[in-house]
């Protein structure tokens, strides 16, 4: 007989072949005609092993289902066309659920700064399977090459892969995301490639605030990101003196009018003191001017980070720097006395205005131990205090020891020079909280205004907000304040409601810092929301909720 496909159950194939039952005479059969049904999983299995080959019969006995058992040979020739197409049905469904187990395997991982499993973060990429020798190999992506949780995501990853049954040998390969900026806007070409940039300020001279920069920048070097280290203070530049680069002068590219860094124990480095100027000696709009062309015009690479050293004050630098650079982050340095926290507090506000977070406040000079006892010189509670009046969410004390100071002095900082000391520990501990911090900042930003197409609503979830709400992208287009939409003088409404279709559909929407999001329209106009007045626009309410895939 030939054989024939036909449908069992589910969408599983199998192979039916009808075959005639020989019984002796008198004996009658508790079955209508038998059906010997050999499923693909089966035949595959058997041409692994040799026993189903192209060409060749398959002979079988099975027992008949009559009073008596008996012995029914049958010799089937199966035709190669239909056998192949059996086999590649069955290989198609058994990759599908090998990596139906990996993936499920895998998104048992948690990462702890998103709350997400690892699958869902998009991290799994390049997921190979050979079933037929137990073999896995994927790569984790993480979002920096610096992430503190990568040793136990890798061996975490091996672990769970194992315990699958058929896996024999599982290979992880971990890697890191390109260096990208979230803003949108049109940086410098030298700050396109920047995944974080980080303030470390004080607002007042004197804290140990370069130092606290310089050595959180070799702490992130040596968790594996790419860093680079900018001294913005053009006054008095301390990073000639906290480093000891083998060239001091920073070079020019001719050709692009570009300035090349230079560069120590793997970290970039800009300053004005290695400009062979020394200090500044001019007015406030020149300097800001100095400080925009070092910045942007110097070829930082790829980075994972770059720490800026702000000068103190609040003044013409601080708001270049701080409209001028998409800043991911800011780190505080105070020490315990209350004048330090008066002139710390009025840069904390700077930095909200602006929507720069700040993540970390670290307290300089707090403390010395001597005779077996903890002594605070200089008073307690100025960290803390900050703190709790700005609700920054992590609090680092730095103790006063003699090495950190000559470190400085001697150009080799105290991350390096003593790495597994106390001080460095705690830049290590700083460290893992940039990391954590700046990762957090960026998934709230690129997901924080988003457009849902099947109910035709921009979805609104501000950062270090629970709140989430829905919008009309018709609404949001008429709400533009822009010197396109409004008339500047007379604050007349140039853009009239009629000429925003109902229908209208935004084509893209990208993060602008930690501020606000770009949104482009169908007629090219190009339109800047910031958080604060898309919390202002009326909602849409009643809106049903779309139904899982």
């Amino acid at each position: 007989m030939r054989p024939e496909f036909t449908q069992l159950s589910h969408s599983e194939p199998v192979l039916a072949m009808q075959s005639s039952l020989h019984t002796p005479s008198k004996m009658p059969l508790l079955c209508a005609p038998s059906w010997l049904y050999l499923s693909l999983q089966t035949l595959k299995s058997q041409s692994k092993a040799g026993l189903l080959l192209p060409g060749k019969c398959l002979q079988f006995s099975a027992p008949c289902c009559s009073i008596h058992s008996l012995k029914l040979e049958r010799t089937l020739c199966l035709s190669h066309k239909t056998r192949t197409a059996a086999f590649q049905d069955a290989s198609a469904i058994s990759s599908d659920t090998a990596e139906s187990d990996v993936l499920k395997a895998l998104s048992q991982i948690i990462d702890p700064d998103f709350g997400t499993d690892i699958v869902s973060c998009g991290f799994v990429k390049d997921l190979e399977i050979d079933e037929a020798q137990g073999e896995v190999s994927f790569r984790l992506e993480l979002t920096t090459p610096a992430c503190p949780v990568k040793d136990m995501f890798e061996q975490r990853a091996n672990e769970v892969v194992a315990m699958i049954p058929w896996v024999k040998n599982v290979k992880v390969t971990m890697s890191a995301q390109p260096a990208r900026p979230v803003f949108a806007g049109q940086l410098p070409a030298g700050l396109q490639t920047i995944s974080n940039i980080v303030a470390v300020s004080s607002c007042k001279g004197g804290v140990g605030k370069s130092t606290v920069a310089v050595n959180l920048a070799y702490t992130l070097a040596g968790m594996g990101a790419r860093v680079g280290i900018f001294d913005a203070d053009v006054y008095g530049p301390s990073l000639p003196t906290m480093v000891s680069p083998e060239n001091r002068l920073l070079e020019m590219n001719a050709e692009k009018r570009t300035i090349i860094p230079t560069e120590y124990m793997g970290v970039k480095l800009v300053s004005f003191g290695f400009a062979g100027q020394g200090r500044a000696i001019m007015r406030g709009p020149m300097v800001s001017g100095v400080i925009n062309q070092l910045l942007t015009t110097t070829e930082w690479g790829e980075l994972d980070y770059l720490v800026i050293d702000m000068p103190p004050g609040t003044g013409d630098i601080q708001l270049t720097l701080c409209q001028v650079v998409p800043l991911t982050a800011a780190v505080i340095v105070t020490t315990p006395q209350k004048l330090a926290f008066i002139d710390v507090a009025k840069g904390v506000r700077m930095f909200s205005k602006l929507k720069v977070p700040c993540i970390a406040v670290v307290e300089n000079m707090c403390h010395f131990d001597a005779d077996g006892k903890r002594y605070y010189p200089f008073g307690r509670g100025s960290g803390s205090q900050v703190v709790q009046q700005f609700g920054i969410p992590h609090l680092f004390e730095l103790p006063i020891r003699p090495t950190l100071s000559a470190s400085g002095d001697s150009g080799i900082p105290e991350a390096v020079a003593d790495p597994q000391g106390e001080v460095a520990k705690t830049f290590q501990n700083l460290g893992v909280c940039v990391v954590q911090q700046c990762a957090k900042i960026r998934q709230q930003v690129s997901t924080a205004v988003t457009y849902d197409k099947s109910i035709k609503a921009i979805k609104v979830k501000v950062p270090d907000s629970d709140e989430e709400f829905l919008l009309h992208p018709a609404t949001v287009r008429r709400n533009d304040r822009s010197a396109q939409s409004v008339d500047e003088w007379t604050g007349e409404q140039k853009l009239q409601y009629t000429d925003v279709p109902e229908d209208i559909e935004p084509e893209e929407i990208r993060p602008m810092g930690n501020y606000a999001v770009q949104i482009t329209w169908p007629d090219g106009f190009n339109q800047i929301a910031p958080y604060d007045q898309l919390q202002t626009i009326e909602r849409l309410v009643g809106v049903p909720e779309t139904a899982p895939a």
